[in-house]
């Protein structure tokens, strides 16, 4: 029997992950479902949600790891379902607990990795010289996987996942558990890879690292409810946000969510955010403070974070969407 040759699926030259109406069910229950993106090449793009938004079941569908329940998509040109064989060699997967070997040490992993993907040998040494000095673990290389710290298995993970040169990068929440400097080490390393042409394809629930990303798709309850570059998303709330510093915040947010719908109302660390239509919430919120006797220590109007466009957007969902 002459094997199937799967061509790539005409798309954007510049579109290398696109999906329609892409979803997948376990029973009756809808991990994902509608989901449509496109991610272009040579972009971080930041998949950003809480635990059970469906962001791993995503990473999944586009490695061909699952198959849908609806809808299709191209990775590399080539449809997750029939064109797994040929996804193989152009991205990489790297899960939340990828597969190190702790009895091997961390050059022996990579060689490992080379060997599962029929790196030619000629190609390696250069190769894992150059993965090795990225993740700075030249110094560490004839120890143990399993003796690296959290951070240092992380990049070691990194390094194996790229030893085949692949177009598309798939990161399911990396640096979670990972100390701030690894955490830093670990993006300075993708912004380098992004800079020889390596697509990045990156959940995450830290907001902070999603500021980093050039586009962001924001997912709630197996839907993705907005994408767009992090500056866009944070222009797109209607209002003011106002932070409020009182002498006593959480008798202060009390107060104020008496006034307003809760979902307006956040306590952040020792302070307030507000939101408001207009200067006249604004002197309301000020007036349910003065008749609780709160002091107000200090106002000011704030650019809003992804935090607090991923609550404002989660907020106005309407239920039904994410049922």
């Amino acid at each position: 029997m002459v094997p199937t040759t799967i061509l790539p699926a005409s798309s954007s030259p510049d579109t290398v992950i696109e999906t329609d109406r892409l979803g997948r069910s376990f029973g009756g229950f809808w991990a994902v479902r509608g989901l449509a993106l496109q991610v272009r090449r040579g972009e971080i793009f930041g998949l950003v949600g809480p635990d059970g938004a469906g962001k791993t079941t995503t990473m999944r569908l586009l490695t061909g790891i699952l198959p849908p329940s609806e809808g299709s998509a191209t990775v590399a040109g080539f449809p997750i379902e029939g064109g797994e064989e040929q996804l193989k060699t152009r991205i990489s997967y790297m899960s939340q607990r990828f597969g190190l070997y702790g009895d091997l040490t961390v050059e022996e992993n990579l060689r490992f990795y080379g060997d599962l993907y029929e790196v030619p040998r000629k190609e390696r040494g250069p190769l894992e010289e150059r993965l090795l000095g990225f993740s700075n673990l030249t110094p560490f290389r004839k120890r143990l996987a399993s003796n690296l710290s959290g951070g240092m298995k992380q990049k070691l993970g990194l390094a194996c996942a790229l030893i085949h040169k692949p177009e598309i990068l798939f990161l399911d929440e990396p640096t979670n558990g990972v100390d701030p400097v690894s955490r830093r080490d670990f993006w300075r390393i993708l912004y380098a890879m992004l800079k020889e042409g390596v697509t990045v394809f990156v959940s995450t629930a830290y907001l902070d690292e999603a500021e980093r990303c050039s586009r962001v798709g924001l997912m709630h309850r197996g839907r993705l409810i907005q994408c767009d570059t992090p500056q866009r998303l944070k222009q797109g709330i209607p209002g003011l946000l106002v932070e409020l510093e009182a002498d006593r915040p959480r008798e202060a947010r009390e107060a104020l969510a008496g006034r307003f719908d809760s979902n307006r109302v956040s306590l952040f660390g020792g302070k307030l955010h507000l939101y408001a239509s207009g200067e006249d919430e604004v002197e309301l919120a000020r007036l349910a403070l003065r008749e609780a006797g709160i002091a107000v220590l200090s106002e000011k109007a704030i650019p809003p974070t992804l935090e607090d466009v991923f609550i404002h957007q989660v907020t106005h969902t309407p239920e039904e969407a994410g049922s």
